[in-house]
This record gives C-alpha cells, structure tokens and sequence, in this order.
C-alpha cells in the first residue's frame, strides 16, 4: 500500500529545500569574472567570463574516513574581503614585483571546515580549510568540473600514476574522453576565444591532483594512494608493495591545496600569469642571498666528447674534460657545471667521487675560476643518505640535480619538501629531474631552482616543436621548467638523424637561441658541446647574455600550440624570443616596439631564420638595426623557426 503525502506536507518540504539552499556571488575586481555558489545538499559553483558561461555546477567536496566535507554543508558564515598586494619573489620568472589583487569569499561550515574561494581579473581559485583535532585521513577529494559544452582540453596522459610527466601533450574533446588520466596543467578550450588553464598550488603532505574524463563534458579528480610498504627495484628506485585506503593521513588543522583556473580569452595572457606564485606560501628562507639562479654547463647530453685542436686528451668522464667544461662555462661567465650520473664510483654511494674525476680538484679548481659545481643523483640515494648536504656543503659544492623520482603520491610530495629543507639548511639549490611539475613549493623554497617534468630536449628526436609550443602556454605557465636547450647541430622532422655524442635537436638553430628567452628555468642548462659553442660564437654570446631572472615580461603574438613571440627586460635590457610550431612554411608576423622608453634610441641584434632554414635548420641571419618606441618590425619564421633579439638603450 503505497503512503499518501499530504499536499501541504509536500509543498513545506519543498519550500524547505528553496529556503535552505544559499546562493551567493563572488566578483573579480574587474567583475569581469563571476563565481555563483550554491550551498544545497553539496557545495556547487558556477564560472562565467563576462556574458559567457565556462563551467556549471561544479561541485567539491573532502572525504574523510567518518565524514564527508560538503555533503549536506550548513553554513555558519560568509565572508567577503578584498586583499592587493606586490609579491617580490626571490627567483623572479616573470616579473620582480608582481601585483597580486582578489576578491576572497570565506564560507565557513558546521563540523570544523570551510572553504575560501578567490576571484582575481584574469581567474579563480578555491581551496579546503579544516579545523580537526588530531590526524585525519583523507579518503578522496572531489573535484569535478562540468562545461556546458563540448570543449577540447589539452592534455598530458600517462598509463599510470608512475610518471614522470614527460609524454606528449594530446588533444581530447570533453564529449568523449574517458581513456586514460591527464597530470596538471591542463588547457582548456572552450572553442569561443576562452581558456582556462587549470593547475595547482601550495601543495604539500598531500598527493598530486590527476583528472579522467567522463564522456559527458565533464572531468574528475583522482589521486594516487598513499603508499605504506616499499620493495627493491633497482639502484635508483622503490617499487610500492603496499598502499593505504586513503590518499593522505595529515594534520587535521591545515589549509589544503589551491585549486586554480587562469581564465582568459588572450592567449598571451597565459605567458604572463603568475597564478601559481600569487597562491603558493611565503618563503621559509628568511635570508635567500646565497641562493644564485644561473645558467650551466652540462656534459650528459652531448655525451661529455669534447673534440678539436684545443682537446689534447682523450675526453669523456675525466678530470680533464670536465676542467675543459669549467673553462668554457668561465669564459662566458655561466654559474655552473652540471656532473651528471659518472662523477660518483656508484650510483648508491654519494660519499665516494669516481678516482678518474676528482671531484674535490674540481671543485678547488672550479672556485679559483668562478665556476659552481652541480651533482646529479638519484632520489633513493638523497633519502638514504640525507646526511649528504652537509657533506655537500663541506665539499663547497652550489647545487644538486636530484633524479628518477616518478612519482606524486603524498610520501613524494613530503619527500621533495624533505630534500628543500635539508638543502635550504646546507645552502644548496635543487634542480628536480624525473619530477611532477611545480606547485608553489618553488616559493616556500626559493632554493628549488628548476624541475624537469617535461618532454625536454633529452628526448632527442622525440621532441618536436609541435608538442614545445605547447609548453610556454601548460607546462612552464605553472613555473620553472628544466628544458635543457641550446643544441647547436639543428635538423628539420623530416632529416632527423643524430645520437650523441654528435646530439641534435629539431627545430631551427634561431628557434634554440629563442628559447632561452622564451622559455623560464631558474637554472638554464647549456645542453651542448663546448666545441661546438667555441665555433659558433656568435650564438654563443647570445645565448650567455640572456638571464634567468627577470624584471618584467610582455608576450607580443601568442596562438596556443601555434606560435609564442615574448619580450622581457632586465635591467634597461630587453630580449625578444619566439618560437613557432611546423604547420606554416613562413609565418610573417609584425611586433610592435611599445614597451621600449619613449625618447630613447636603442640597437638592437636580431637572430633569424635564413633564406633556407625550411629545409636546412641550420641557416640563419644574424642583424643589427637600430631601433625606438613605437617602431614596428618584422619577424619572419620558417617551419619550426625561431626568432631571437637583444635592445639596449644607445
């Protein structure tokens, strides 16, 4: 016998469910961009860019073991406060001052939790707050995100959560894609001129966030486990034999990751935001002077070979090949050299330097020249040995280049922050190789100088330039990226032929000067031989000249995946560097010279493809004109090209 509900029963519950939902609005400072949020049995929010809904009905929650944390929220307040500050990050990127301006909603919730969410003009971000006595384990974490429409999202896809986020980025329409997982970033393309880059920052004792496709234009969070028992495997790894439940037990008192949208309908606004740094923690350095962001010399790539009427030894892993390194790095003033895997007798015992290269006579002799010495290892043998730092720093060693990580869970998250602070405690800088990509830790430690988690040059043939000219735009948009340019022998796709020690890249050889600039590391490598540097001076000198840090960045020509032309300044100095992907012969664009100081003359050196760079990537044009605010110019680039200049006031 079915139950009868009164009608006047059934409208007081319906009432009650419209009474009790919350609806409540979050502006950007421009109001240009809206957040609606929906407070109901779950916690929803909606994204529109001026007249143009993004996403609806995002929802977001925290499952802990008891509990789940915006499930049937009852909200105990609402906040709203403004906050505009300057951010003058230590290893500055993009821009030494960085003007950080937002709208903040606080919601606060019955049960010991709330959750911040914050508007800026170019995009939004949210983040968990919890209030819980004790640890608390965190069973998943729901981040789903719905599109009105079928948008195409540009995607790094892995087979599993072991990865080190060196695959090619791949393109996947939201009405579709359920195949496989994405790391972060992820660009999103809603097809009407917006995009949304998503990503994440202050991230720390909890894992990486990944996202799946649901076929029905949404995406969702998942997470790697917790691992809790470790077996053998190999020299330079632990294979997991064991995983929790949860995907992190941490502290029940803490803020939780931001998870963050740059939105924009510019694509060069993507080369310029900072949104990472606006959300990641202060610095734990109090006094960061030590820390020295530089270019370096490094042997791995060209296979440490060396060649010539000026190498009268026999070259390789040896004392004399690397003092032949350090010679070069100190005569156009590079920081450092980079010993990669070698200058130790094993890979398991940092403590003992192979005999045939001294590393303690190179590290007397590399301070006599001015030159730093860099050492690579393995992520196994820094946690075995994390004692090495101060040995390190006894040794008068500047850096360590730390390997083969491939992992995201929460133990290599914590890791990766074990290895900031014992480093930061022995001034040492870190460069994270086989790594995840950066997420604010970069900034709590300005003494991580660079992260690989990219398809870089090492990849050999496997690098193209259709999948690099994603990267100004994903992966170096979300911070500093280990790409280890600057290859003098240049090939076209189709004429790709090398190994090393005779390496090459694809792309022209003004694309690789270019990417210096273009590209932002706060360690940028030198990937090439000394040989071939030494015959190709005038490159060379570029290339040395440009800085890792900067004091301000313009992006001039921007197309996602197409095309990335960027000016940036240090001091009264400006660079220009871009870069375009294969699918034009020519691109023939013009740049206007506005951001030069009205009233001043200037020259400027300039890098260009040649007349045949479209099949033989080695051609190129080097110019000098001169130059004012105001001038317009042409950049003419081929077929994976490139474009590279140099302005300084007359």
């Amino acid at each position: 016998m079915k139950k009868i509900i009164p009608l006047t029963t059934l409208l007081l519950l319906v009432l009650t469910s419209v009474f009790a939902q919350k609806n409540l609005t979050l502006l950007s400072p421009n109001g240009e961009i809206k957040v609606s949020i929906i407070i109901g049995d779950k916690i929803n929010y909606s994204v529109n860019y001026r007249t143009e809904a993004l996403m609806t009905e995002n929802s977001l929650s925290l499952v802990l073991k008891d509990e789940t944390l915006g499930k049937n929220p009852k909200l105990l307040s609402a906040k709203t406060t403004k906050s505009s500050s300057i951010i003058k990050p230590y290893i500055a990127l993009k821009y030494a001052n960085v003007e950080s301006k937002y709208n903040q909603l606080l919601l606060n919730f019955k049960g010991g939790f709330a959750v911040a969410f914050r508007a800026f003009d170019n995009g939004i971000a949210y983040q968990f707050i919890t209030n819980k006595k004790g640890d608390i384990e965190v069973m998943d974490e729901e981040v789903a995100i719905n599109f009105p429409n079928a948008y195409n999202l540009h995607v790094q896809q892995p087979g599993s959560f072991k990865t080190a986020y060196e695959e090619n980025y791949s393109t996947v329409s939201t009405d579709s894609w359920k195949e496989k997982m994405s790391t972060l970033p992820i660009l999103i393309d809603t097809k009407k001129n917006y995009k949304l880059l998503l990503s994440e920052s202050d991230l720390s004792d909890y894992p990486c966030l990944f996202f799946k496709g649901t076929g029905v234009n949404a995406i969702r969070s998942v997470f790697p486990k917790a691992p809790l028992a470790f077996g053998e495997d190999g020299d330079r790894s632990l294979k997991i034999t064991k995983e929790a439940d949860y995907i992190a037990k941490t502290s029940g008192t803490r803020t939780f990751p931001w998870r963050y949208f740059v939105i924009t309908n510019d694509d060069k606004q993507i080369l310029e935001n900072t949104m990472t740094l606006q959300l990641a923690s202060k610095s734990k350095i109090e006094n960061p002077s030590w820390i020295k962001p530089g270019q370096a010399s490094w042997e791995w790539w060209n296979d440490a070979a060396p060649y010539g009427p000026d190498v009268n030894f026999v070259s390789g892993y040896n004392l004399q090949t690397y003092k032949y390194y350090i010679d070069f790095a100190a005569k156009y003033g590079l920081k450092y050299i980079i010993m990669d895997e070698g200058w130790a007798k094993s890979t398991t015992d940092p403590y003992t330097p192979n005999p045939d290269v001294d590393v303690h006579e190179l590290i007397r002799y590399g301070k006599e020249k001015n030159v730093g010495i860099v050492l690579w290892l393995t992520w196994l043998t820094v946690h075995n040995h994390m004692d090495l730092f101060k040995t390190f720093k006894e040794w008068g060693i500047k850096g360590v280049k730390i390997d083969f990580m491939d992992r995201s869970d929460q133990w290599m998250v914590n890791y990766y922050e074990r290895v900031a602070v014992e480093a930061a405690k022995n001034e040492l800088f870190v460069d994270f190789h086989g790594a995840f990509k950066p997420a604010g830790l970069e900034y709590k430690y300005p003494n991580i100088l660079s992260y690989e988690g990219v398809r870089g040059m090492e990849q050999m043939g496997g690098t193209l330039p259709k999948n690099s000219l994603y990267l100004p735009f994903m992966r170096n948009a979300v911070g500093p990226m280990d790409y280890t340019p600057g290859a003098m022998i240049s090939m076209q796709p189709e004429s790709y032929r090398a190994e090393r020690p005779n390496a090459a890249s694809i792309g022209t050889r003004a694309y690789q000067m270019a990417l210096f600039v273009v590209f932002e590391s706060g360690i940028q490598m030198l990937a090439d031989n000394p040989t071939l540097y030494y015959r190709n001076p005038d490159c060379t000198a570029f290339i040395t000249s440009v800085p890792t840090t900067w004091d301000e960045t313009k992006a001039l020509t921007a197309t996602v995946g197409e095309v990335a032309v960027v000016a940036k300044r240090k001091a009264d100095k400006w660079f220009i560097g871009g870069i375009c992907n294969g699918t034009e012969k020519t691109r023939n664009l013009k740049i206007n010279l506005d951001f030069l100081e009205k009233g001043k003359q200037y020259t400027m050196t300039y890098f260009e493809d040649g007349i045949n760079a479209g099949r033989q990537a080695m051609d190129y044009r080097k110019k000098t004109i001169q130059v004012k605010n105001g001038d317009e110019i042409a950049v003419n680039m081929v077929r994976n090209g490139g474009y590279a200049a140099v302005i300084t006031a007359k």
